[in-house]
């Protein structure tokens, strides 16, 4: 039989209390054996609530007191949009569309008692230890007493649970199936909630399942989303969610534990002005929004600052670059203004000697018409002199065709002639010629008897090359054997050679390595190879290709640069880095980029390699000297600067100043000697080209001193440890290493020694097979000797036959020779036709003379002719001379003006073709201020031309560009001048100027701007603290006073402060508690008061708070935990007290005890939770009245019976 809760509601008005029992029934089922049924349960699930209308929430869904939804915990709000205010210092959300939840007053209490909102009836069913209960609580304070484990605090539960309050405010199980009871499938909670004036009450149910997270709500019988039931909360003004208002037995040490902060929000959320949740939130925005304001407002005010304050520095460097830009736009002005000025004065130049061309022009026509006639004859006579002498040219090239005919005939006739005389000389050599072929055909045949005597004469007796070479063989086969010995003494020796020459090696190789051991230079580069492959590797290519460099490129300073005194050996390598001591240095940009090329590049290594490298050019005067001088610095106890106490190339002192700066680093050994402070100020001393600053080190720390370019110009220093020097100090040699290296070489020289022994043995075996081989040898070189003596026979044979061959050629040419006879005949015949020849010529020569007669003779005419025509010309010519004197002259003139003329109008289109090109290539600027001056020049012409004409006096020429060339060209040089006193500024210091100036105004705009809107926000923030403040100290006045009314009747103190603070979400609810005598006033926290003083303290508070309380019905569970019976006593009658007053809202105390007299008010209901083996079934059974009439009934059948 199921277990079944019973509550008998009564509304007997009985003096002194009215009371309703609840029952637990469990018919004949005994408890202990439900609880052992249980044992094999899963146990209860701890996961999150995972409500299925948590992704409708929105930001309507937030209440007034930034609650969360079931998941997100009492008092964590979820994010919001940034408040505004109104005139009022009231928070508005942000957004269109979402507007602020008011919070609700306490609503006015009905006839029945109820306040909207407080509950009217609980049921339960399947819930943690309930079967199914149903009970209805009084309008005011409701005691729930019960022993525990009976399910009191069940009752709290639901009514978080059926609220759609999320778990995580009880303090318990964060899961909803966790609450569904054991062993069944499911349950529901249902709350009647009372509801506004003159409507129905409020029913939510809420249905669990025990597999499933989730769960469904129902409002007054209709299906409901968990947000609307978190709507219908806060119109009810339901605050569950406050710790003030609902406190459940897991939470009590957390309402001690609540910050003052988080005190004081839960405070203002559960009583007092509905807004003050409202004003304190704006005041929390807005007054960090105003703290990032002045933040920002005060780091741009800085900003503003230092930009004006470089612009500052650098104004005198912008006005003198702008003045240049204006001497410079004048220069450009003027040169555009000088073509211009040169192409009009050439133009008025051109326009006079123009009209005096034009007047010449017609002087010179007029006289040429007049001497016209004489001219024209003049005419007549020149072509008739110019076709004479064309005809007299044609006679005159006649006779020369004649003549040339003439010539060819007689040259030719010399040239027959040499022929002839040559002939004749070949006539006479022609008898010399054959006695000497006679003579060469008798020597030839000499030679040829020699020769064949020669072939005829007996060969000496040889034996045959055959069986030569079968003594060879022979002799080759004896010898084999000798042979076959030598070859393997040869190899014998040549394996003891090789051995030897191993040797050899071993042992160079371990003098050459002991040798390194000794070098530092190699020690260092074994030093560099364990170090950085890369850079090992790089030097050496660089030992091997120093001829690819123009200068010497310095291997990096690990390498070339050593400590003189080795004291400083670790301060001067405190100045280096690791990068620095590993960079190669040049001299000069190619070499630079050579060896980053063929390194970094072009993978000389035969890898990619990155290695660091260096090069500046050299500007000493840039270079920043030491911060002391020596006197200075023997003054101050140092001992140098780093750079006096190391050798180093010459070359690479440029690099150690320039990026290390040894010889700015001062170096005192002895730390005790130094004064760090005034040091400090005397390396910071500033220099004309640099702020001040510099690096010492005294003993084992290094200074970094340095001064702010900025501001007050600070000089600050930093510290670092100078640690033991590893790159300047030479490692001593391993002893092991040395010992590997003689033994090696020890064994070497052992090997050495037996080798030559061996060699020593074997070169006598080879001397014996020597002395043997000497028969051998000597049998063979007789061989060799016969066959050469056959080889010579054979070629005396072949030469005597060659040469006889080539005699008998010879012989047979000179013989087919012809004779001189046949020689002779063929020359005289040639002679003949030659003197033929001869003649022929001389015949037509002779013609040629006879036909050139008459020719000359019509030529001689022509010429005479002509010749008289040019007298006839010379004659009239002289006569249009004297005629033509004044014309000449009037010519001459006019061939000056007229050259002159054109050379002033070439000059003038080249002028305007210049003026042209320099116009439209000057910039914009200067073209529009030329047409400005342009019209205004023509505007001033114009007006001077009219005023002219009309006879008034000229107009003022001011503003007008009337100077002359030379007169723009001295200005021109006035301003070149005046350019040239203007030193040059970086245009780079001119734009950073512009555009800071630009940010300035930007900044100040921004500036005036913020500022505004900051003080907008602080009289907002003002108008806010202006309602928050005192409704807050006026709250906590009403609640503090009865806080320490309440602690006076315990015969303890308390008092309530509010802690104020700049950050408005710092403010707090101080509460400051004494339980003795001894003690002073001391804070409430978790953990320096006990349970029983947390407990007290806190429903004291809670008590004082009811009175201003605006939650329909407040619950605190089990918080007289740990108090003792006095106190206990006065909190209940103090509990009644307060509760149960007129205006009291509905309260529930949750308590497992109860102590005997104490006191009660009619207006309380107590609900009792009974729990045991057995129930019974009637539901009333537990009506208090029907109890005592009982009681009442039982004693009187007693009395009767008596």
């Amino acid at each position: 039989m199921p277990r079944r809760g019973v509550v008998a509601d009564s509304d007997d008005d009985v003096p002194g209390a009215s009371s309703t029992s609840t029952a637990v029934k469990g018919g004949k089922v005994r408890v202990k054996e439900e609880k052992s049924k249980s044992k094999g349960k899963p146990p209860a699930r701890v996961d999150a609530e995972d409500d299925q209308d948590d992704q409708q929430n929105s930001a309507g869904d937030q209440d007034a007191e930034g609650e969360g939804d079931e998941g997100d915990g009492v008092g964590s709000p979820r994010g919001a949009k940034r408040t505004r205010l109104n005139e009022e210092g009231e928070s508005r959300r942000g957004g269109s569309g979402s507007q602020h939840t008011p919070k609700q007053k306490t609503l006015p209490r009905d006839v029945d008692g109820y306040i909207p909102g407080s509950i009217v009836r609980i049921q339960l069913h399947n819930f943690v230890t309930y079967d199914f209960v149903e009970f209805r609580p009084g309008p005011y304070l409701n005691m729930i007493v019960g022993p525990n484990g009976t399910g009191k605090s069940s009752i709290a539960c639901s009514i978080a649970l059926g609220l759609n309050f999320p778990p995580s405010i009880l303090g318990r199980a964060s899961e909803l199936n966790s609450f569904v009871k054991i062993g069944t499938d499911g349950g529901y909670i249902e709350i009647e909630l009372k509801g506004l004036k003159g409507k129905r009450n409020v029913i939510v149910r809420r249905t669990l399942s025990a597999t499933s997270k989730s769960s469904n709500f129902t409002m007054n019988g209709v299906a409901a989303s968990g947000n609307e039931i978190k709507l219908k909360m806060t119109e009810l003004n339901v605050q569950v969610g406050n710790l003030c208002s609902f406190l459940p037995q897991d939470k009590v040490s957390e309402f001690a534990a609540m910050t003052p902060q988080q005190l004081l929000r839960e405070t203002q959320r559960a009583a007092g002005d509905e807004r003050l949740t409202s004003w304190h939130d704006t005041l929390i925005s807005t007054g960090k929004d105003l703290k990032v304001m002045q933040t920002q407002i005060k780091g741009e005010q800085e900003q503003l600052k230092q930009m004006v304050e470089r612009n500052e520095g650098i104004e005198r460097d912008v006005q003198r670059y702008k003045e240049r830009k204006k001497i410079e736009h004048e220069i450009a002005f003027l040169n555009v203004l000088i073509p211009v000025a040169t192409y009009r004065e050439t133009l008025i130049r051109f326009k006079e000697i123009k009209a005096n061309q034009r007047r010449l022009h017609e002087k010179v026509t007029k006289l040429k018409a007049k001497n016209a006639p004489a001219h024209e004859l003049l005419k007549k006579l020149d072509a008739s002199h110019k076709a004479l002498d064309k005809v007299r040219d044609d006679k005159k090239k006649a006779v020369s065709s004649h003549v040339k005919r003439m010539q060819a005939k007689h040259t030719a006739n010399d040239k027959l002639e040499t022929e002839a005389e040559d002939i004749n000389m070949k006539l006479g050599q022609l008898k010399r010629a054959e006695k000497e072929r006679t003579n060469k055909i008798k020597s030839l045949g000499n030679d040829i008897k020699k020769q064949e005597d020669e072939l005829a004469r007996d060969p000496p007796e040889l034996p045959t090359q055959e069986e030569l070479n079968d003594e060879a063989r022979q002799i080759n086969l004896e010898r084999q054997s000798l042979i076959a010995r030598r070859g393997e003494l040869d190899q014998q020796l040549e394996s003891l050679v090789v051995r030897k020459a191993d040797a050899k090696h071993e042992y160079d190789k371990g003098a050459a390595e002991l040798k390194k051991l000794d070098d530092a230079d190699a020690r260092k580069l074994a030093m560099m190879y364990r170090w950085d492959r890369e850079t090992h590797d790089a030097i050496k290519w660089l030992r091997a290709n120093k001829n690819l460099f123009k200068a010497q490129v310095f291997e990096p300073p690990f390498m070339c640069v050593t400590v003189k005194d080795k004291r400083y050996s670790n301060a001067v390598e405190a100045c280096f880095s690791a990068g620095q001591m590993k960079t190669f240095v040049a001299q000069s940009q190619e070499d630079c980029d050579t060896l980053n090329h063929h390194i970094n590049d072009s993978g000389a290594l035969g890898r990619k390699a990155r290695i660091t490298t260096w090069f500046r050019a050299r500007q000493d005067d840039m270079l920043v000297p030491p911060p002391m001088n020596r006197e200075e610095l023997a003054g101050l106890h140092f001992d140098g600067y780093a750079l006096d106490y190391i050798d180093y190339p010459e070359g690479l002192q440029w690099f150690l100043k320039r990026e290390l700066n040894l010889h700015r680093t001062a170096i005192a050994l002895n730390s005790n000697a130094i004064d760090v402070n005034r040091t400090m100020e005397v390396v910071a001393r500033p220099g004309p080209n640099h702020p001040g600053g510099a690096n010492f080190i005294n003993g084992t720390t290094m200074n970094i001193v340095t001064r702010s370019r900025y501001g007050r110009k600070a000089v600050g220093n930093m510290t670092r440890d100078v640690h033991p020097a590893r790159n300047f100090v030479i490692p001593t040699i391993d002893p092991e290493t040395k010992r590997k290296y003689d033994e090696i070489m020890a064994a070497a020289l052992q090997e050495k020694q037996l080798c030559d022994e061996a060699m020593a043995g074997v070169n006598k075996k080879l001397n014996d097979v020597a002395e043997e081989d000497k028969s051998f040898t000597a049998r063979i070189n007789s061989v060799k000797s016969r066959k050469e003596e056959i080889k010579n026979e054979q070629k005396r044979i072949a030469t005597a036959q060659s040469r006889l061959i080539r005699l008998r050629d010879q012989l047979k040419q000179y013989l087919s020779q012809p004779s001189a006879d046949e020689e002779r005949k063929k020359l005289r015949k040639k002679l003949l036709a030659i003197s033929q020849q001869r003649m022929v010529n001389a015949r037509d020569y002779t013609d040629l003379a006879h036909a050139i007669v008459p020719e000359a003779q019509v030529c001689a005419h022509a010429g005479i002719q002509y010749l008289q025509v040019g007298a006839n010309r010379a004659a009239l010519q002289e006569l249009c001379n004297k005629k033509d004197e004044k014309f000449q002259t009037a010519l001459a003139e006019f061939n000056a003006v007229n050259e002159a003329f054109i050379q002033i109008k070439d000059e003038t289109k080249r002028c305007l073709a210049e003026n042209r090109q320099i116009v439209d290539e000057a910039p914009e600027d200067i073209r529009e201020e030329y047409a400005e001056s342009e019209r205004v020049r023509v505007a001033y012409e114009m007006a001077l031309e009219k005023s002219k004409e009309d006879g008034n006096p000229p107009p003022d020429p001011e503003g007008v560009e009337l100077r002359s060339r030379e007169e723009l060209e001295n200005e021109l040089e006035r301003q070149r001048a005046k350019l040239d006193l203007n030193l040059n500024t970086n245009p780079g210091v001119v734009e950073q100027y512009e555009k800071r100036k630009r940010d300035i105004e930007q900044l100040e705009k921004t500036l005036e701007d913020r500022q505004r809107k900051a003080d907008k926000v602080e009289r907002n923030i003002k108008n806010a603290r202006d309602n928050w403040q005192p409704a807050l100290e006026k709250l906590v006045a009403s609640i503090g006073e009865k806080f320490s009314a309440a602690f006076d009747r315990i015969g303890c103190a308390g008092e309530i402060r509010i802690s104020e603070h700049e950050d408005y979400d710092k403010w707090a609810i101080d509460i400051l508690v004494k339980f003795r005598d001894s003690e002073k006033l001391q804070l409430l926290t978790g953990q320096r008061q006990s349970g029983g003083e947390r407990s007290l303290t806190t429903i004291l508070y809670l008590m004082s708070l009811t009175e201003e309380a605006r939650a329909p019905f407040s619950l605190v569970d089990e918080i007289n935990q740990g108090m003792d019976q006095r106190a206990e006593r006065t909190v209940h009658n103090s509990m009644v007290e307060v509760t149960c007053k007129e205006d009291s809202a509905q309260y529930f105390l949750i308590t497992p005890k109860l102590l005997p007299d104490l006191n009660y008010h009619k207006r309380m209901k107590i609900l009792c939770v009974n729990n045991g083996e057995w129930l019974p079934e009637e539901r009333d059974l537990g009506n208090m009245m029907n109890m005592i009439e009982g009681y009442v009934q039982r004693q009187s059948r007693a009395a009767n019976v008596v």
